[in-house]
C-alpha cells in the first residue's frame, strides 16, 4: 500500500499526539470521524503504526545520564553476533543497540543515574557481554535535540 497525503497527515499528528481522540484527529486531517478511524485501523493493520507509547522523563525517573557505548567484537561469526545481541537485549539500562558499519560493530544507548551508576552497569553487565574485544564510552553532556517522530 502506498501512503497518500491524508495518511501522512494522520501519521504526523499521531507521532506527536498519540492520545488524540479520533474526533480531534479527524478534524485535524479534514476527514469524517468514521473515515479517519478506518484509515487509522488500516495503518495499524499494515504495520505503519507499530504501537502507542508514553514517553517518560528520564530526569524524573532518576536516569538523566546518557552514555553512548561503541563496542567492537572479537569476530563477525553469526553465532557471536547472535549471542551478543541476545545478551545485550537483557540489560534494562540499554535503550538502543545498533549493528553498525564503520569503526565499531555496535553502538549502545545506555541510561544511568550518574557516572557511578554507569560504572556499575559497565562492571556488572557490559564487561560480561560475549565476544567483546573493545569498548569505548562517550557521555552526552546535553541533549540538544531529540524526537521520536519519523519524517513522513
Amino acid at each position: 500500500m502506498s501512503l497518500d497525503s491524508t495518511d501522512r497527515r494522520i501519521l504526523e499528528v499521531l507521532q506527536r499526539q498519540g492520545r488524540i481522540s479520533n474526533a480531534d484527529l479527524s478534524e485535524r486531517v479534514n476527514l469524517s470521524a468514521s473515515a479517519c478511524h478506518r484509515r487509522v485501523q488500516r495503518l495499524e493493520a499494515e504495520g505503519y503504526i507499530k504501537d502507542y507509547v508514553a514517553l517518560l522523563d528520564a530526569r524524573k525517573l532518576s536516569v538523566p545520564t546518557t552514555v553512548f557505548v561503541e563496542i567492537t567484537l572479537q569476530g563477525q561469526a553469526d553465532e557471536l553476533l547472535d549471542a551478543f545481541e541476545r545478551a545485550v537485549a537483557r540489560i534494562p539500562d540499554v535503550l538502543e543497540c545498533h549493528l553498525m558499519a564503520g569503526s565499531a560493530d555496535y553502538i549502545l544507548k545506555v541510561v544511568a543515574e550518574n557516572t557511578d551508576d554507569f560504572a556499575r552497569i559497565h562492571r556488572q553487565h557490559l564487561t560480561r557481554l560475549p565476544g567483546v574485544a573493545q569498548m569505548q564510552s562517550s557521555f552526552a553532556l546535553r541533549t540538544v535535540f531529540k524526537t521520536t517522530a519519523l519524517p513522513v
